[in-house]
Order: structure tokens, then sequence, then C-alpha cells
């Protein structure tokens, strides 16, 4: 791993030149997840290989690096680490171990290296035990990092704070994917995203074994009820759409059964059946007979989420995914100097 150079930072939200034509992902239509990225895409600070592993998961190592600079200068705060540079000679190696505290599903390791990447002021070398979407159980080492020790606790908070919450979301998402297994529905996240967070968020959700709806608001359509009052009906709504945008994945919304014929009538991709029961789902089901996708929202939870699967809809929309799961607890362990020591001899 090297120390990257002194480049400025890429805007988040700039092009980077992604060719959707070849994108591959395990998200529905329209979603933007899986891109490929052109190689001046991967000319970033962060260690080439490791910019291309973040690029073969579907995220933009110029994003990720400008979150993992962020997340360092938010807790710099334009100072420096004053317990770390009291405590810790300025020459100082350790090694440190990111060890799971509880069971779970990891997410968000190259995340964060990328946060060492940016902190550290020599070259640092990784050891990396587990992969993104593995599970792992309490005690296991994850990933396990050499380098200066005034470095290492210095980005020890920022990369935790990321690899907990990505990893909290990737566990919680595979308790919904265990549960639906043996159904053709899967679980799907929402745009109820942490802001600035979205792309990790919903590549936490991919490593559980869920997939994403769209990215953002114009990879596909979805049209809601405020949509639908505003133009005058469902069917007025989705006309409107397919006329400005003819090309685009159209995902509509309904809370009645009745509304379900015109949309079919009308072309749409999917339907989103808002608040139906199981047994209204079921009927949405055979009425639409493989016309369209279906996909269940709101009343979800882990409770009845096999009876909803069982009607044969396509996707459960599951918001708290992102927005409510709780951190999966992991921390990092320097190990004892003799031990560190020891092992430089044998090598």
């Amino acid at each position: 791993m090297t120390t990257p150079n002194e480049l400025p930072l890429h805007q988040i939200g700039q092009d980077i030149q992604v060719n959707l034509e070849t994108a591959t992902g395990g998200c529905g239509d329209g979603c933007g997840c899986g891109e490929t990225f052109a190689e001046d895409a991967l000319e970033c600070g962060l260690d080439p290989d490791l910019a291309r592993l973040l690029a073969e998961a579907g995220l933009d190592p110029l994003q990720i690096e400008d979150i993992a600079h962020l997340a360092i200068e938010e807790d710099l705060d334009g100072g420096q680490d004053v317990t770390t540079v009291a405590t810790i000679p300025a020459e100082a190696v350790a090694t440190g171990d990111f060890t799971a505290r509880e069971d779970g599903t990891v997410s968000g390791l190259h995340i964060a290296e990328a946060v060492l990447s940016v902190v550290c002021t020599e070259e640092f070398e990784v050891e990396r035990h587990v992969e993104d979407g593995d599970r792992v159980t309490a005690g296991q080492k994850l990933l396990t990092v050499r380098t200066r020790t005034r470095d290492l606790l210095t980005a020890e908070r920022s990369a935790l704070n990321l690899l907990c919450r990505l990893s909290g979301i990737a566990t919680a998402t595979r308790e919904w994917a265990d549960l639906l297994d043996g159904t053709k529905a899967a679980v799907r996240d929402t745009r109820k995203t942490t802001v600035g967070l979205r792309a990790l968020e919903k590549y936490a959700v991919r490593c559980g074994g869920g997939v994403n709806h769209r990215m953002s608001l114009s990879d596909a359509a979805l049209i809601k009820d405020n949509h639908v009052v505003a133009a005058g009906g469902v069917a007025e709504a989705f006309r409107a759409v397919r006329e400005a945008f003819p090309g685009l994945p159209v995902e509509v919304e309904v809370d009645r059964i009745d509304q379900i014929p015109p949309v079919l009538a009308e072309g749409a991709n999917l339907i989103l059946l808002d608040n139906f029961t199981p047994e209204q789902t079921r009927e949405a089901v055979e009425l639409v007979a493989g016309r369209a996708l279906l996909e269940s929202s709101g009343r979800l939870t882990l409770v009845n989420a096999h009876a909803y699967a069982e009607t044969g809809v396509d996707y459960l929309a599951v918001g708290s995914l992102i927005h409510s799961s709780p951190i999966l607890d992991i921390g990092l362990d320097l190990r004892e100097r003799d031990e560190d020591d020891a092992q430089e001899e044998a090598a």
C-alpha cells in the first residue's frame, strides 16, 4: 500500500465518465451501481490496486477518497490528534487488528483502507482476512494493518465509523435475505439514505444480499401519489413520463387494486403496491400475471416478510435497511510490542 500523492480533491458529483451500457450489478432496472469506470477515474491519491478494487465493487474511487478526506478533516478540525501526538513517538510503528466484537456481515473494508491511505505518512502493510459480504463471528480478525502508530490511531475512529455503519446495514440486510431465501422475492432498499453516503450505504445492502432501487432521481422514474395528484391521475402521470423520457424505466405506485389495470395498459415496467395486505398482494400478483414486476412497500416487518414473499411479488422495499440499522460493533486493537517484534524476527 503506497502513500497517496498530493492531489486536489475530486468534487463529489462531477462527471467520472461512467459507461452505463456495460454496467453490471445486483440492482433493479435503472440502478446506477456497478458502473465501469474510465481509466482516468482511477487516477486518484489512493493506491491503484485499492482504487481498482473499489471500482470493481461498483464504487467511485474518487468519491471514496473525498469521503475519506472529509471524515479525517472533520475529526482533526484544522488541528491535530493531540492525545496521540503527546503520547506516541513520531517514529513508533505498530500493528493493529480490526476485529468483530459481534456476529454479523462485514462491509466497508476497502473503504476503511481508503481512510488509512489519506492519513498514513508512509507506506503501510495490509493483511485482509475476510472480504466484504462475508459472515463473521465475534472475535474474528477482519483486517490487519501495520504502519506508524500515530497515523493508525488518528485514522482509527473515522475508519471504524464507516466500517461499523456499513457492516450494520449489511448485517440487517442479510437477516432479510436469509428470511426470503427459497422465494422469488428480493429485499430492496430505498433512497432514505444519509446525505453524501448513498453509494456506500447501497453498496452495503448489496454486501448483505439485497438489491438496490434507483440510485438517484434521474436513473429511473417512480410515480408516487403526489405526482398522480399533480398530473390528474395515474395513467396521465405515466403517459407524461413516457413522453418526456421514452427510454427510461418507469415504476408506478398504486394503493388500490383498481389502479392496476390502467397502469398495465400503459405499459408500466414495475408497479409498487403501497400498504397492501398479503391477501391484496396475492390478488395483485394474479391480476398482473407476470406482465410487470411487483414491489411491496409499507407494513413490512421481519415477522410478516415471508407471508408477503410467498404471494409471488418480486421485491420487498425496506427503507429501514439503511435508515434504521444499528452498527455492527467492530474495534481496532493494537498488538503488544513483543508480539510485533517476534513476528518481524520470524519473517
